[in-house]
């Protein structure tokens, strides 16, 4: 046996190396968004405040609601700039999962300083859906905009026992009606057995404007984290997620071994509508195991990009090997989830160029900015 173990490992050598040479380049993606730039000095764009309080109608108490970590943030243009609704949760003593989330507001003429409104938007009450989101609360938002300016947000109701993704729409970002569960009936028992979370509406550019797109008839959602399923609406607020011929949910995309997104495939924000095809941004986790990409630090959550067929959305035409987008900065390794995080929800036009906005592992907000010129 002796003699055969150099010609072994040559040929375990040659698998992984043959394993690194399909992964292409992300340069030869033409078809992707590259070149996410950081401003210089300027991130986190924003941070705990411990000054700012609220009547919580659940404790029914003044409370400190965004003293802990703020972090996972939406966006959407709105009144000449651009409106950021961003996850805040109090009680710094307790650890990740035990804490209320509620969804902050902030405001900018330049899309890169923000000035706060005070008190959250959106949050678990004593209310009919006190039993969704108490007392977890109301976490990572994603928010789009129909063309006659009804925003819609897509968000994780979390009440300690299961997550599950939820709806609220709104005509001034600040006034929000909550619709419970975007699964119900027949189709919420789909999910019944798992958390369902991460919503991204598919959009489209219409003069000059990004809203919520219709393809073959109806609105369409990518969500989903441990692989990405495709749900489709009548009306933006009921959704119904597509089957397999066995009747379980459709995986559009799923993890890969051996890369930055082997551990989850998370959907992030918004998806668009391009002319090669619709463009879902979404983070990858790494695995923390023998199926990690060992370029990536184990566990770190990177973010990348998928292209799917226009003509048959559930069609995965291509995705990045490695990701467009990883943590950099101490404060993007440090905080809550210091393994690493850059963890992409908002995804906006603005002045000719894209902004990015993303949590800084689950602790800050920070900004990055696409020129496509």
């Amino acid at each position: 046996m002796k003699i055969f173990r150099p010609f072994i490992f040559f040929l375990l050598g040659f698998a992984a190396t043959a394993l690194q040479a399909q992964k292409v380049p992300n340069a030869e993606k033409k078809w992707a968004w590259l070149g996410f730039e950081r401003p210089v000095g300027l991130n986190p764009i924003v941070s705990p405040d411990t000054t700012s309080h609220f009547y919580c109608p659940m404790t029914k108490a003044v409370i400190p609601w965004e003293n802990s970590d703020t972090f996972n943030p939406a966006a959407t243009c709105f009144n000449g700039g651009i409106a950021l609704l961003y996850r805040a949760e109090d009680n710094i003593a307790q650890g990740i999962g035990s804490r209320t989330s509620r969804i902050g507001y902030a405001f900018s003429e330049d899309g890169l300083h923000f000035q706060h409104h005070g008190a959250p938007v959106l949050y678990p009450g004593d209310d009919e859906f006190s039993k969704m989101d108490a007392p977890g609360g109301c976490e990572d938002p994603r928010v789009c905009m129909t063309e006659d300016g009804l925003y819609v947000m897509t968000y994780t109701s979390w009440n300690h026992k299961t997550a599950q993704l939820s709806i609220a729409t709104s005509r001034d970002l600040v006034h929000w009606t909550k619709h419970g569960y975007a699964f119900q009936d027949t189709f919420g028992r789909q999910t019944s057995k798992g958390y369902s979370k991460s919503g991204s509406i598919v959009t489209e550019i219409k003069k000059g404007r990004q809203v919520i797109a219709k393809i073959n008839g109806k609105y369409m959602m990518y969500w989903g984290e441990n692989f990405v399923n495709i749900a489709t609406s009548t009306d933006l607020i009921h959704w119904e997620p597509m089957l397999d011929k066995s009747g379980n949910l459709l995986h559009v995309m799923d993890t890969r071994k051996g890369y930055f997104d082997s551990s989850l495939v998370e959907c992030g924000p918004p998806a668009i509508k391009t002319k090669k095809g619709i463009m879902l941004f979404y983070n990858g986790k790494n695995s923390g195991g023998q199926n990690r990409d060992e370029r990536y630090t184990a566990n770190a959550y990177c973010a990348g990009q998928a292209l799917f067929s226009l003509k048959d959305p559930t069609k995965l035409l291509d995705r990045l090997d490695q990701p467009f987008f990883i943590p950099e900065a101490d404060f993007e390794k440090s905080g809550q989830y210091p393994a690493g995080t850059v963890f992409i929800e908002g995804l906006v036009p603005y002045q000719g160029k894209w902004y990015l906005y993303y949590g800084c592992a689950d602790s800050r907000v920070s900004v990055a900015v696409y020129n496509p010129n």
